[in-house]
């Protein structure tokens, strides 16, 4: 059994081959170009959540800044280092001991007067 295939046939068939594959391969990147469009709409959503999460976190660090920023304005009428108090104590026994000699010295002289 012979089979015999005339040339425009052949072409025809050939055309029709060639338009399946292209037809298939338009199919499959339709297929991926959607499976894309997806992959890239879910990472939009993750970066917009990332940037709002920048965004909260941004503030919370100016929050922390400024409360910062008040203490170190409050923390000189609060706080005396250990030296400054020492000094200021020792200034202040330095002038009760002053006292206690002038006293001290008023009370010999009136002994010394009633002698």
């Amino acid at each position: 059994m012979q089979m015999q295939v005339e040339f425009w046939q052949l072409v025809l068939l050939l055309v029709a081959f060639l338009g399946g594959c292209i037809a298939a391969f338009k199919w499959f990147m339709s297929l991926f170009q959607s499976h894309m469009d997806k992959a890239f709409e879910a990472m939009g959503k993750r970066l917009d959540g990332i940037e709002e999460t920048n965004k909260e976190e941004a503030k919370q660090w100016q929050r922390v800044e400024r409360e910062l920023m008040e203490l170190k304005a409050h923390l000189p009428d609060q706080y005396v280092r250990r030296e400054d108090y020492i000094r200021g104590q020792t200034i202040l026994e330095n002038k009760i001991d002053k006292v206690a000699v002038q006293i001290e010295n008023i009370q010999l002289r009136n002994q010394l007067r009633q002698q």
